[in-house]
């Protein structure tokens, strides 16, 4: 496949070596959890007995919506939760994210988030833009991390002791930091320390790009909530948007009450047709997620070979669907990202340029032709214009398109 793709596109002859000897490296690596995952999934079904006729959906109120009842169920059963909140009306991770910290952090409560400062969108959500959490009267405090990137747990104790501690934040992904990604181990340890210290302390996890990547998710492991998109992991390529909230039921009902009205709760929201493509979209998810680390290694082997630092390590465990190159200067970021755009399967004319983009405080490029847009389970990549200049590179749906992408982005980077 590597060496059609290398002919079908003209890669030069050290891109081509370096691509032969990454592929060699990488072709025949295993992905032990995505069985399990795989086994999970296929029980939900099995135990969920989903009819076609569930999947009709309605409009307006969305009144008796099977086919999101029955989504929503599915979902439970996946990430171990008790409850599930899976809506249309959630436009995004973030949504989503900060909807659960405003229910469980109320005004006068303490937030603290025990990974550090979390990704730009998200910190400003929660203390620097204008109707803020802490704008709110949230307090907030940051614990840092440790210098190899892991939780600073006695910090964290420190913290959770104060008393009007309500909720522990926990983002699993490195967002734009030079930090690995937290596994499901380690959001265990997190929330066990929580516990430990102050039981009736929440705690959230940020689970955007991680699901179905580990055999387990952090609510099999004592996380009270988590949170993502619909349109990264668990969406397998073919749902339209759409975010969630899963766990505990009680913190679940209070969330849904926060986004919708006291009283109304969850008991409304229309699917208005997609319910089918939810559906079949978690049902091919695992797969999806299986390709898309294997195309991720392959990049990460092709981008090593060519002597750039990497993360994580080709064949290393992968704990989300990022993939960190540091390209150390703004020209080859650019570069990187032009190649990438121009093996979408949409919009690959189009030439990435730098731009602000809302919630972030440097410009930041990106480059995507996803089916779904801002589909982040589709191939695409994005880095802000500071040092050190790493790009992080996600999804890919099919392996080798994933290949081809990494290929032409080195490509470009060598031209």
């Amino acid at each position: 496949m590597i060496a059609l793709l290398c002919e079908s596109f003209g890669i030069d002859s050290r891109v081509r070596a370096a691509a032969q000897r990454a592929y060699r490296r990488t072709r025949d690596l295993t992905y032990p959890a995505q069985e399990k995952v795989k086994a999970r999934v296929l029980r939900a079904f099995y135990d969920e007995g989903i009819a076609e006729s569930d999947l009709a959906g309605t409009s307006g109120y969305g009144y008796d919506d099977a086919a999101r009842e029955r989504y929503e169920s599915l979902l439970s059963r996946v990430l171990g939760a008790q409850r599930t909140l899976a809506r249309l009306s959630i436009v995004s991770g973030t949504h989503a994210i900060v909807a659960a910290l405003a229910a469980c952090a109320e005004p006068g409560k303490r937030l603290i988030a025990a990974a550090g400062r979390p990704y730009d969108t998200l910190r400003n959500a929660i203390c620097d833009a204008e109707g803020s959490l802490v704008a709110q009267g949230v307090r907030y405090d940051e614990v840092p991390l440790r210098r190899d990137g892991s939780i600073d747990l006695e910090a964290l104790t420190r913290a959770v002791r104060a008393a009007d501690a309500a909720a522990v934040f926990v983002q699993r992904s490195r967002g734009y930091a030079p930090r690995p990604s937290l596994d499901v181990d380690a959001c265990a340890k997190i929330a066990s320390c929580v516990k430990d210290v102050a039981p009736h302390v929440v705690v959230l996890v940020d689970n955007c790009y991680g699901e179905l990547v580990e055999e387990r998710e952090p609510t099999h492991t004592g996380a009270d909530l988590v949170m993502g998109s619909l349109i990264k992991n668990l969406g397998g390529g073919l749902a339209p948007g759409g975010g969630y909230i899963a766990g505990r039921d009680d913190l679940v009902e209070r969330v849904s009450a926060r986004l919708y009205a006291p009283g109304l709760r969850s008991g409304l929201g229309p699917t208005f047709g997609f319910g089918r493509a939810f559906v079949q979209g978690l049902f091919v998810a695992p797969l999806v997620v299986e390709q898309t680390l294997r195309g991720l290694d392959f990049a990460a082997a092709l981008f090593a070979d060519l002597g750039f630092d990497v993360d994580p390590q080709p064949g290393a465990v992968r704990t989300d669907i990022v993939q960190a190159i540091r390209l150390c200067e703004p020209e080859s970021l650019l570069r990187f990202t032009a190649g990438l755009q121009s093996a979408m399967p949409l919009n690959a004319r189009f030439r990435p340029e730098p731009g602000p983009v809302p919630g972030y405080i440097d410009p930041v490029v990106m480059s995507s032709g996803a089916f779904i847009g801002g589909a982040t389970i589709e191939l695409s990549c994005d880095a802000p214009l500071r040092e050190p200049y790493e790009v992080y590179l996600q999804g890919g749906i099919v392996s080798e398109h994933a290949m081809l992408g990494a290929l032409l982005a080195a490509q470009a980077v060598f031209r």
